[in-house]
């Protein structure tokens, strides 16, 4: 695979399946180089039928597909190109979409009513003057903001509580009806006049043409994860409503009561007496309504232990009472998208982090248990309706398909990949485990490029540190291999999927235990393989990795070179200047100057030696490019040979939903970096300047 082939990347959304079990669609999205955005639409995937899956609509972006529970339609999300995401309804086998929305700053997720005559969505709601809400007054023109909490800015989204996410509730139109048309002409003039009063016609003579929505929630924080109660007369949701919410991590489960003419009351809290300090992400009632299941991590008594913590399913009796953990957080972690998926009456459908996959599981209300879906493969969502559960994986030759689940086995309906595999060449990871420095076993995997070698090798870190790498397939690895090198990745202590205590080993111990882990995995791939050059190693990684990358590179000096990516690179300023600083650090290293120290590759720039490119995005809120800045700049001024790539317009997630121009250059200017100090036959040393 090459910078080029990133347009054959698609990536496929969590499954929405008719209630009647005989088809799903998914959304399948991929990068487009001539809209320099993400393009995709709406597929329809027969189940039992065998015919082939076919493409249901014709948008710019279609996205989040959900039936309605009558299964007579089919609501979505539509942006249009540099548009928002607006949502929109279909008749379920298809037909033109009709528009039920127009957020000013989009829709970012909605959920039906057990009726199918109303839908709850969530969007993102600016104060007024503010996000182009009034009309010549751009950003740089806006007030000035008096902040006065920790928690104002997140990455990707910018501040935060001037549009905060609210809760809406609407009518669904009938489908059949005439569509209304915007007056034109004498008419608008005229409607304009009536509505404001003067002859100017300044007036918004649109409203009407949408069904107009109900705001349900007010505060100044986000309302996320909206659902309808079973019988349809309340809709769950979580938020941080607790007083002092701004000095904790915490969030709970509240309610608001729809009334008989759907109006809705205030939030009231749903709260297990026995559930302590817990984020809480997903909330949803059972089929037969006796049960809420939801998704929460502990926090431990200060409300920011949040190291490390895995993702556990609770249970609470929908009357009230205590909740019942029905998962354990030392071995599994159910954080992987947020999601809850109903299956029968009283069940639950979930996915685990587990030791480099995701797997799929399915908990009971009455506390049994039972794994559906495990082996090589990361699950990225799944839905049960008549007798179908359809399953959304990729795995080493897939970025991304649609299977059923029949007998216990996955049989796989679509090749979304196919074009990949065929003209960009994918090359299969092989699993490895090695000792570390005392004995623990580090688990990764090998992407070996074509060839005898000997061959240079990338070690990559991946970021979090709470994270892992998996075996599906990894456009970054592939596009080293295919430039002529092995690259080896690998989930040290610190890292997701293999326990709680393998998370937290290097809570305020950072570059301890994790830098022996990936030197160790390191060292083993070396001594395996002959193919490999240890004379020719380049070393890089993102966020945690750009963190354990430098903190490497200031103790071994073996590295060739070193790619330093949108790096925690000094926890002293990242705390002012990052959206995570007021808690991330501290937990992590610990709040002492001291302790901030010992862990910090800023403190330990100065024995660095080794060439390295910098690169950042100006955007990114969750490791500043004044990180990058800093660090770049000490190394020149040491005398290190580096350089600074620094993106506009991007953020943190440059590497995986950057602007596809973006992300191919990222690529082309890393293999021009690792060309000038490892270069392969692939990926020739630059000429000598004349």
């Amino acid at each position: 695979m090459k910078s080029e082939h990133l347009p054959l990347l698609n990536s496929v959304s969590a499954p929405a399946v008719h209630p009647d079990g005989a088809s799903a669609v998914v959304s399948v999205l991929r990068p487009d180089f001539d809209a320099d955005a993400y393009v995709g639409q709406l597929w329809a995937v027969p189940l039992g039928s065998g015919q082939p899956p076919r493409r249901l609509t014709r948008g710019f972006r279609d996205t989040a597909p959900d039936f309605s529970p009558d299964g007579r339609v089919l609501a979505f999300l539509r942006a249009a190109a540099g548009g928002k995401p607006q949502l929109h309804i279909v008749e379920a086998a298809g037909g033109e979409p009709q528009p039920v929305t127009d957020a000013p700053l989009g829709v970012s997720a909605f959920a039906w009513s057990p009726d199918s005559r109303r839908i709850v969505y969530g969007a993102r709601t600016p104060e007024d003057g503010r996000y182009g809400s009034t009309d010549g007054v751009s950003a740089g023109a806006e007030d000035a903001r008096l902040i006065t909490d920790y928690q104002y800015r997140m990455n990707g989204v910018g501040y935060t509580a001037d549009k905060p996410v609210q809760l809406f509730l609407v009518d669904v139109p009938e489908l059949g009806e005439e569509p209304k048309v915007a007056p034109r002409g004498r008419a608008l003039k005229a409607r304009a006049t009536a509505a404001a009063g003067d002859t100017a016609g300044n007036a918004d003579v649109t409203a009407g043409l949408l069904p107009a929505a109900q705001q349900l929630t007010a505060a100044a924080t986000d309302h996320d994860g909206a659902v309808f109660s079973t019988d349809g007369r309340a809709i769950y949701f979580t938020a941080a409503l607790h007083e002092g919410s701004d000095a904790d991590l915490a969030s709970g489960i509240y309610r608001i009561a729809l009334g008989g003419d759907a109006g809705g009351g205030e939030p009231q809290p749903v709260a297990p007496p026995n559930a302590g300090r817990q984020t809480v992400h997903a909330v949803r009632q059972s089929h037969d309504g006796q049960w809420l299941f939801f998704l929460a991590q502990d926090l431990g008594d200060s409300g920011q232990d949040f190291v490390a913590r895995n993702t556990a399913l609770y249970v609470v009796p929908a009357s009230g009472g205590d909740a019942t953990r029905l998962s354990d957080p030392e071995t599994m972690d159910l954080g992987c998208n947020g999601r809850i998926e109903l299956r029968g009456p009283d069940a639950a459908l979930l996915l685990n982090n587990a030791r480099g996959t995701v797997e799929l599981h399915e908990f009971r209300a009455a506390g049994t248990h039972e794994v559906l879906v495990h082996g090589e493969r990361a699950v990225s969502g799944a839905a049960a309706a008549g007798a179908s559960l359809v399953v959304c994986f990729a795995d080493a030759v897939t970025a991304g398909d649609v299977a059923l689940l029949d007998g216990g086995q996955l049989r796989v309906l679509t090749d979304f990949s196919a074009l990949l595999r065929s003209d960009a060449g994918i090359i299969e990871p092989l699993e490895l485990t090695f000792p570390s420095g005392d004995g623990y076993p580090v688990h990764g995997w090998l992407v070996r490029p074509a060839g005898q070698g000997p061959h240079p090798v990338l070690l990559n870190i991946h970021g979090g540190p709470f994270a892992q790498f998996t075996g599906a397939l990894f456009d970054e690895a592939q596009v080293y291999a295919a430039a002529g090198y092995a690259v080896l990745m690998c989930n040290p202590r610190g890292s997701a999927g293999y326990g709680q205590a393998h998370g937290r080993a290097i809570k305020e111990k950072m570059g301890t235990l994790d830098m022996q882990d990936v030197l160790a995995f390191l060292d083993g791939a070396l001594s395996k393989f002959e193919e490999l050059d240890g004379g020719a190693l380049g070393i890089m990684g993102g966020s945690y990795g750009g963190y354990l990358t430098a903190w490497t590179i200031s103790h071994d000096h073996r590295f060739k070179a070193a790619i330093v990516e949108r790096g925690f690179l000094d926890p002293v300023s990242f705390t002012g200047s990052s959206d995570i600083g007021w808690f991330f650090g501290g937990q992590y290293t610990g709040r002492s100057a001291e302790q901030m120290a010992a862990q910090s590759p800023m403190a330990r720039v100065d024995h660095v030696r080794t060439p390295s490119l910098v690169i950042h995005s100006e955007e990114d809120l969750r490791c500043p490019v004044e990180q990058g800045q800093r660090y770049f700049t000490a190394l020149k001024q040491l005398g290190v040979e580096a350089a600074f790539l620094v993106f506009p317009g991007e953020n943190h997630e440059l590497s995986r939903s950057g602007t596809p121009h973006h992300r191919k250059q990222r690529f082309d200017e890393i293999l021009q970096w690792w060309s000038r100090y490892l270069p392969t036959a692939e990926n020739p040393a630059p000429a000598p300047r004349q």
